[in-house]
């Protein structure tokens, strides 16, 4: 009950927090947010999730891409940019907002060839899902594939 009350009960647009990743302390502001269907290469339709947020006053378009791996698993997988302070650096400022929005900060994995990837996984869908502006289409793609 209380679960299904929570989802679509808030907006993303004026979102702000305070969140601490990897022990440091960043101020989010959420500007604007959507989501929307779109289709991989192998037909495999997939969740775009767009967020529109200031981290520490510097203004970024997140985008989060869900697909279903595996029999019941859904994950979105995204790639740390080497910025002049370094990937490991970006992929904390791109955990903030997704930390402030659902609560839980994602996992960042440490590649041996120097990548650093950013995984999301069903406990920050379900988080999204308290949104007004995902929560349809989240109930909508988690129906149409079967999770």
């Amino acid at each position: 009950m209380e679960e299904g009350k929570a989802r679509g009960s808030l907006t993303l647009k004026s979102f702000e927090r305070e969140v601490e990743v990897n022990g440091r302390k960043y101020v989010v502001k959420v500007i604007d947010g959507s989501a929307e269907f779109d289709k991989s290469q192998s037909g495999k339709k997939l969740l775009r999730i767009k967020i529109t947020a200031e981290v520490d006053s510097i203004r970024h378009d997140y985008k989060i891409t869900y697909g279903r791996y595996g029999s019941n698993e859904a994950r979105s997988y995204a790639t740390a940019r080497a910025d002049p302070d370094g990937r490991e650096a970006d992929a904390e400022r791109f955990s903030a907002p997704i930390k402030a929005l659902t609560g839980k900060e994602p996992w960042i994995v440490k590649r041996g060839d120097g990548r650093v990837d950013i995984i999301y996984g069903r406990e920050h869908l379900e988080g999204f899902r308290r949104y007004t502006e995902l929560a349809n289409a989240i109930e909508k793609w988690l129906e149409e594939t079967g999770l």
